[in-house]
Parts: structure tokens; C-alpha cells; sequence
């Protein structure tokens, strides 16, 4: 009779992972390609967290620094000495309270006008269908090889003055939330995602005696809340850092955002006032990351759009 010596679980060795990518299990039970790669992901890691931290906490420190220390140690990543006095100093100074609540304003309609044209375009090229919804599609499409600044100047003739209306939208938040809807890209996102929803939950509902209204607030929208929520991320993201058509269209200094403010007042700034203006401005769009990560992560596996 055999006996079979179990063994101990710290010396079992890790499980191969399931064939993918260019490796199979059969490599990546080879010890040394195991630790070769894992080696590999781990620099990898650890070189992107040094990529994405360390310029956030140069700015940190030069927040809370004194001009003459930025002058004379600028690769320094500790101040000498701390003014933590820095930011609220800058928050008056500056006046970010006014600047924000503008970004936040121009954001927020930004994020509902692109939300409804993208989820309302979508369900109509994906779940509608019309005939001419392929003409459509393929306008759509073209549009996103057009560069942006291309379109500067027929833009700003349109919200100068709107076609058949004669009313002009400069100086005022209409100017940056209506071109916002017009993103071909999140368009076609949400057409993928209702592309895969099943036909069969469409039918059965216009069976029961549902229009097309009803299918769309009762049961797409509610299945669609992982991309709704990517959408979300990268409306609020560009709406957030968008520098150039505010400029344009947002003469007066009282209606601009922090985005075209903070430049305008760098030239009579001291740069550690300025440089903590920066870092209030940095901090609401961080957090929104943080917060709906998981949702984001979701509807991008979603769409297809992972590795």
C-alpha cells in the first residue's frame, strides 16, 4: 500500500494560470519563465505608479513651498521650509471659490447635454435602426477623423450665430455645453453596448404594448448603468480640462473656468500661489476617478474595449 505524503501548502507551487496571451500554461509552469515575468509585471507596476505619483507630489510640495525654495531646489521632493498657509492664501487670493464653481457649472451641463445625446443617438443606431440611421453611422464616423481644431472656425460662426434662431450663445455656459453633446466617440460607445443587449427583451416588450420611449427608460437605461457611468468619467474628464474653446467663447473673466483662469492670472502670480491653484483644481477630478472606478472598469470590459 502507498502512502502519499501530502505537501505543505507553502511549498506547493502557485497555479498556472489559464492559457492566454502569448504564454501557456505549459511556460508558465517553467520556473524560470514564472519568475521572469512575474518579475516583469512587477517593474512594470511599479514603474507606472512611479510615472503617475511622482509628478503629483512634485506638485504637492511646491504647493507648500516658498518661491525662493522652488528657485533654488527644484527637483527637491521635500520643502524647506512647509507652508501649508500656501493653499488657503491661494484660494483667496486667486479667488479659485468663484473660478470653481464655474468649472463645476460648465462640467456639470457638459456631462448631462453629452449624456443624453450619446445614450439618445445610440439606442436609435442600435435598437431603432432606422433606414437612414447607416448614413448616420458612417457621418458619425467620419467626424472622428476630423481634427478638433479644424472645426474651430465654423464652430465658433455657428454659436456667434445660431442658424434660423439669430441668437448668439458667447458669454454664456450654452456656448460650452451644446458642442459638447457632439462627441462621436462616446456616441458609438453606448451604440456597442446597446448592440449587445438581447433583441428578445425589445420584442417581448413592444409585445406587452411598450413604444420605443418605454423600452428605453425602463429597460435599457437601467441595463446600461456600466457604460452610463464611462461616459460619465470621460465627459466630466475633457469638460474638466478644456482649455481652448472656453477661451473663445468665454470673453468675460467672471464666466471662465479654472482651466482658463489660472493661466491668465500666472503672469501676475507669485508661482506657489499659482502652483496651489493647480493642486485645488487637480483634486475634484482625482476623487471622481477613485470613487466610480469599479463602474468605469466594468462598462469598458463591456464595450469590448479590454485587453
Amino acid at each position: 500500500m502507498t502512502v502519499t505524503t501530502p505537501v505543505p501548502r507553502r511549498l506547493r507551487r502557485p497555479a498556472a494560470p489559464r492559457d492566454r496571451g502569448i504564454l501557456s500554461g505549459f511556460d508558465w509552469r517553467r520556473p524560470r519563465i514564472f519568475v521572469g515575468w512575474r518579475a516583469m509585471h512587477v517593474v512594470l507596476f511599479i514603474g507606472l505608479i512611479a510615472l503617475g505619483a511622482i509628478p503629483l507630489a512634485w506638485m504637492l510640495r511646491a504647493a507648500i513651498s516658498t518661491t525662493t525654495d522652488l528657485v533654488q531646489h527644484p527637483l527637491s521632493l521635500i520643502p524647506d521650509p512647509a507652508k501649508w498657509e500656501n493653499i488657503p492664501t491661494a484660494w483667496t487670493l486667486l479667488d479659485i471659490g468663484h473660478y470653481l464653481g464655474n468649472t463645476v457649472v460648465l462640467v456639470g451641463g457638459s456631462w448631462i447635454v453629452q449624456l443624453v445625446v450619446s445614450a439618445t443617438a445610440g439606442f436609435a443606431l442600435a435598437v431603432i435602426r432606422p433606414w437612414y440611421g447607416r448614413y448616420v453611422y458612417g457621418a458619425i464616423l467620419l467626424t472622428l477623423f476630423v481634427p478638433g481644431t479644424v472645426t474651430l472656425i465654423a464652430l465658433y460662426l455657428t454659436v456667434l450665430d445660431l442658424p434660423l434662431l439669430g441668437i448668439g450663445l458667447t458669454d454664456t455656459p450654452w456656448a460650452v455645453w451644446l458642442p459638447a453633446g457632439a462627441n462621436a466617440f462616446t456616441i458609438l460607445l453606448v451604440k456597442q453596448f446597446f448592440e449587445d443587449i438581447p433583441r428578445d427583451l425589445f420584442e417581448a416588450a413592444q409585445l406587452d404594448g411598450a413604444g420605443w420611449f418605454t423600452i428605453f427608460w425602463r429597460i435599457v437605461l437601467p441595463m446600461s448603468r456600466p457604460i452610463l457611468a464611462v461616459v460619465s468619467l470621460l465627459s466630466i474628464m475633457t469638460a474638466w480640462k478644456e482649455f481652448l474653446w472656453p477661451l473663445i467663447v468665454l470673453t468675460d473673466p467672471t464666466t471662465q473656468p479654472l482651466a482658463v483662469a489660472l493661466p491668465r492670472l500666472a503672469q501676475a502670480t507669485d508661482p506657489a500661489y499659482l502652483i496651489s491653484g493647480l493642486l485645488i483644481a487637480s483634486i475634484p477630478p482625482i476623487l471622481i476617478f477613485l470613487i466610480f472606478q469599479r463602474s468605469i472598469v466594468r462598462g469598458i470590459g463591456f464595450t469590448g474595449l479590454k485587453g
